[in-house]
């Protein structure tokens, strides 16, 4: 069989930081950190492109743009493609690159470490040749974050430890397979993917999260309209607004939808996801006004596909449209 060719993109992180004065900080190239792992010349053939050097806290929409823009440019050459990444935000790019690269019938793998391939004691090494194992294998494809031996669809990794090797984890949505000393175990069959898939060039970055907390006013809408196209309420539970003896919130969410601006509706809790027709404090929201509900979607995914569907239409039915059309498993429908 003929040997994979790979493109290892690296974007800084943890994962290629040294040790400074200051702390951590992201100053190894591509080829350093290839040099670090010798047994990648048995698995495939690669080339690595230093693309940015990062820490991931500084990561924004414009950076996942060029990375799809290289994937683009550069998809004919190669087999599959690496992104190596800080941890911190690495699920958001994760997120953003399943909407602006859809349906690729080559895998995009995303990886990172806990600690530094500068030193002996870390996982770098394994969640590489993990990631690379996976991008070189015929049956990969799509966007995905392989991870402490885990291959996880891009549109349903979280950070869930700031420290451990076990940092991510899918939520609700099983793991698309399991890395055992090299070798992948899938767990399920996945569809087809066409032959070149669908590319986007354009994000709308003017999404903002408002997490509620117990006694926050409505008043806070109104310094976010002039600046933001969408909001995305992080509620309590399965979804709802508080009504302290007023109807505060239920005014400013009918002005927010007056606009013409989006309003999503999510929950805090990590899993399980939001049901707002539960409870009179949610479905009262939902009968009355056209918010959108995020129901199992991750907050990363809500917002980064946001991002892109209002780089395309600002229609509030055509939002609505695009965001209860599932892509890369981001939302499950019941």
């Amino acid at each position: 069989m003929r040997m994979k060719d790979i493109l290892m993109i690296a974007t800084g992180g943890t994962i290629a930081s040294k040790p400074t004065e200051n702390g951590l900080q992201p100053s190894m190239t591509a080829e350093e950190i290839l040099m670090r792992v010798p047994a990648l010349e048995d698995k495939c053939r690669v080339k690595g492109v230093q693309l940015f050097d990062l820490d991931s806290t500084n990561m924004r929409p414009e950076h996942w743009l060029a990375i799809a823009a290289l994937i683009e440019e550069h998809y004919g050459e190669f087999d599959g493609f690496v992104v190596t990444h800080g941890t911190d935000t690495l699920s958001y790019t994760a997120a953003a690159l399943s909407y602006l690269v859809q349906r690729s019938i080559k895998p995009i793998a995303l990886t990172g470490s806990q600690k530094s391939i500068f030193t002996e004691d870390t996982d770098a090494r394994r969640n590489l040749l993990d990631a690379f194992s996976y991008a070189s294998d015929v049956r990969s494809h799509g966007v995905c974050v392989v991870f402490d031996g885990k291959v996880i669809a891009g549109t349903r990794a979280r950070k869930m430890r700031t420290k451990s090797m076990n940092a991510f984890s899918s939520v609700d949505y099983p793991e698309l397979a399991a890395l055992l000393d090299g070798r992948i175990l899938r767990y399920f069959y996945e569809p087809e993917m066409q032959p070149r898939p669908s590319f986007y060039r354009a994000l709308n970055d003017r999404v903002f999260v408002l997490k509620l907390i117990p006694g926050m006013g409505a008043d806070i809408f109104g310094f976010l309209t002039d600046s933001v196209d969408a909001l995305i309420i992080e509620s309590f539970g399965v979804g709802g607004v508080p009504c302290y003896g007023d109807e505060d919130f239920l005014t400013a969410i009918e002005r927010w939808c007056g606009a013409g601006k989006t309003l999503v509706f999510t929950t805090q809790v990590p899993y399980e996801g939001s049901d707002m027709g539960i409870y009179q404090v949610g479905l009262k929201v939902k009968q009355k006004y056209d918010v959108i509900e995020a129901y199992n979607m991750t907050l990363e995914s809500t917002v980064t596909k946001l991002m892109w569907i209002l780089a395309q239409t600002r229609d509030p039915r055509r939002v609505r449209e695009m965001f209860y059309t599932p892509v890369a498993h981001d939302l499950l429908l019941f």
